[in-house]
């Protein structure tokens, strides 16, 4: 087809009947061919030093914890950064964005936090993100009483945090101080639309006492609970299961009964055993599950 009177092609003839073979070739009413060119083809502009275009973390990405980071920003800066099968090292990882960033991106990763109550929301974010396959392999956490024992002896702190975490519980304060008899709180809910109800825990690594159990007691009531559980290294006396056995049963919509006072220890926590409640554990805000993009690198001009 012949241009317009004055106007002339911008491409050889071969140019254009390649456009045409690759569709990037369409014709208006008139029958005058127009270039179509597509974004993904195009360079773009490069990325400058402000990167404004990355919401802050929201929805079901907001696990609650205070540092949090959006996992598309780690995304693009290891995109930017690593080849897939690099090594990605987060020596203040946090809630695990990096490491669960690089984990989808087909990195390797190694991730170190000081606090045992990060270790218990990594372990939960991996598991609702990628599901309960993908292993993780934690150097420092207790496997085995001896070993419970010494952390306890030597953070006592970490340790109630680690106790917490097996059974699914957040700390009440992840810092030092007064705890008012309450280390853990775990929520649920066993009823449609009904309210959210509380378990709350006391974590002792000392010598045991029937008056924990009672202050135990006095908590529940206090901060308007349904359930106690007190976690120990060293069995409960018969005094302490008296009076668990006196504070009675939580009733549950479900027509099942739980315990109001449940005594667990370290070595039980280690066989499997765990708190009995109903239904949905609803203490940790449940990630996304992740889909894997493409393996793929960016670039970045310099």
């Amino acid at each position: 087809m012949t241009p317009y009177d004055g106007r002339y092609w911008g491409y050889s003839k071969a140019n254009i009947i390649q456009f045409a073979k690759d569709g990037h070739l369409i014709h208006r009413s008139t029958g005058m061919p127009r270039l179509v060119q597509y974004a993904d083809e195009m360079p773009g502009i490069p990325l400058q030093d402000l990167w404004d275009d990355i919401p802050p973390v929201s929805g079901k990405q907001d696990l609650g914890y205070p540092t949090q980071k959006p996992i598309a920003l780690l995304e693009r800066v290891i995109q930017l950064t690593t080849n897939v099968g690099d090594a990605v090292l987060d020596p203040f990882c946090g809630c695990g964005t990096t490491i669960a960033a690089a984990q989808k991106l087909d990195r390797q990763w190694t991730g170190i936090d000081i606090t045992q109550a990060a270790i218990v929301v990594i372990k939960k974010r991996f598991k609702d993100n990628f599901g309960a396959g993908v292993g993780l392999k934690i150097i420092g956490e207790p496997a085995t009483l001896p070993d419970a024992q010494a952390l306890a002896k030597s953070e006592p702190y970490q340790f109630q945090w680690w106790a917490l975490g097996l059974v699914g519980a957040r700390p009440t304060e992840e810092k030092k101080g007064a705890d008012r008899g309450l280390d853990g709180r775990l929520y649920f809910h066993d009823e449609p639309k009904g309210r959210t109800k509380q378990i709350i825990f006391s974590v002792k690594a000392g010598k045991m006492h029937a008056t924990y159990v009672r202050d135990l007691v006095g908590v529940i009531n206090r901060e308007n609970a349904d359930v106690g559980v007190l976690i120990s290294f060293d069995e409960p006396t018969k005094p302490m299961r008296t009076e668990a056995a006196e504070a009675g049963f939580y009733s549950s919509p479900n027509g099942k009964k739980y315990r109001r006072i449940q005594l667990l220890t370290v070595a039980q926590l280690f066989d499997g055993r765990t708190v009995e409640y109903p239904f949905e554990n609803v203490t940790y805000r449940k990630g996304e599950r992740e889909q894997k993009p493409p393996s793929e690198n960016l670039d970045i001009p310099f």
